[in-house]
């Protein structure tokens, strides 16, 4: 039967990357990388140099995969998700077939954590319930960028016997803010804009673990201009983005 490491390798960093995920890598015969095109070939760039750091002594392929695009015609975003899972899936499968030995170890390296907003095991479940194919799938787990934010910021991400409300930019959006911390990713729409800034203060950071790391933190409504133009800027320079925040209410003591 095939083997799948799924390894959690953190947000840019490569010593982010835990012992279990470097024994991980050192396992695996061929890595499977999805190619977002030329605006996001530093990530792929990036999940080589991991490779070649830290596997010693050890064969290996890496395979790029064309990443599909999602369907624009599909107006309900959900409708979207679920045609670009689907495609992904297909791709997926035929990709393991093709250049994966029935004993053999393939690997998928997922910016940050498999379990935080990534598609990567909703997308093998999806090929384990078509039947077809027998894969034994093996979870390592990574530093996700909510970790490197707080650590950036010198932050504790909850209140004392307070509850973290998780979402997304979309989210946001529609519901406005759950609660008196939230952690928002996701988020290409600046949506904190929107957002009422009274007593607001707001922790964000782009390219968190990379050499072009960018952290602002201060009162909502004298940093989400600045925030929104920064980070126009630095998608415009290097073509791709990936940044989080927290936005945390003041409470009264």
């Amino acid at each position: 039967m095939r083997k799948l490491l799924v390894i959690g390798i953190g947000t840019g960093d490569p010593e982010q990357l835990t012992l279990q995920a470097i024994r991980a890598l050192n396992r695996v015969d061929v890595f499977f990388v999805a190619d977002k095109g030329a605006e996001k070939g530093a990530l792929v760039q990036l999940r080589r140099e991991i490779c070649q750091r830290f596997i010693e002594g050890r064969a290996y392929r890496v395979v790029e995969l064309a990443d599909p695009v999602r369907d624009p015609a599909l107006g309900v975003y959900e409708s979207r998700v679920e045609a670009w899972h689907a495609e992904r899936a297909a791709l997926l499968e035929q990709a393991l077939r093709r250049e994966l030995p029935d004993a053999g170890c393939g690997g998928l390296l997922v910016w940050g954590d498999p379990s935080l907003y990534d598609s990567t095991l909703r997308i093998l479940e999806r090929i384990r319930e078509r039947g077809a194919l027998q894969l034994e799938i093996e979870v390592i787990p990574g530093i996700s960028s909510p970790q490197v934010l707080a650590a950036r910021h010198r932050l504790v991400l909850n209140r004392i016997g307070g509850a973290l409300h998780i979402t997304t930019g979309r989210r946001l959006r529609e519901g406005g803010v759950e609660g008196d911390d939230v952690l928002v990713m996701l988020d290409g729409e600046c949506s904190f804009q929107q957002v009422p800034a009274e007593d607001v203060e707001i922790y964000w950071g782009a390219y968190l673990g990379t050499p072009h790391e960018i952290l602002r933190r201060g009162p909502l409504r004298e940093l989400r201009d600045e925030i929104a133009r920064v980070r126009a800027e630095a998608r415009a320079e290097h073509g791709w983005i990936m940044d989080t925040y927290l936005l945390r209410r003041k409470v009264e003591p």
